[in-house]
């Protein structure tokens, strides 16, 4: 079953999220930060990476950008998610290494195109 990691600093979108990527048969995890998350990675890579930009402690680029960093056996898959549209935010966050990009809301159709476009859902 892949495995994907849920950051969110909302618990409401997180267990959304979460249900959603469960009907598509994912094995999910949670953090309610970036710095969160990198700890998670860390100790258990997984899959995917579902990872909300805006967040405190670290949000999402400052973790994107700490877990590109990591000296990977694999790398996980990081799909970006904002409410934001602005195209620079985009481009920085795949230039930084981001594998897709999602806009909130989404639902799970949308989310289940992104995730066979990054190549964890058949």
């Amino acid at each position: 079953m892949p495995q994907c990691l849920v950051v969110d600093d909302s618990a409401v979108m997180r267990r959304i999220a979460r249900s959603m990527l469960e009907k598509l048969g994912f094995d999910c995890t949670e953090a309610a930060d970036g710095a969160q998350a990198v700890e998670a990675v860390r100790q258990h890579a997984p899959d995917v990476i579902l990872l909300d930009w805006e967040m405190p402690v670290l949000d999402g680029f400052g973790a994107l950008t700490a877990l590109r960093a990591e000296p990977w056996g694999r790398a996980p898959r990081i799909v970006m998610c904002t409410t934001l549209s602005d195209m620079e935010r985009i481009v920085a966050a795949l230039e930084a290494g981001a594998d897709e990009y999602v806009m909130k809301p989404y639902d799970q159709e949308i989310l289940a195109d992104k995730l066979r476009a990054v190549g964890v859902l058949d």
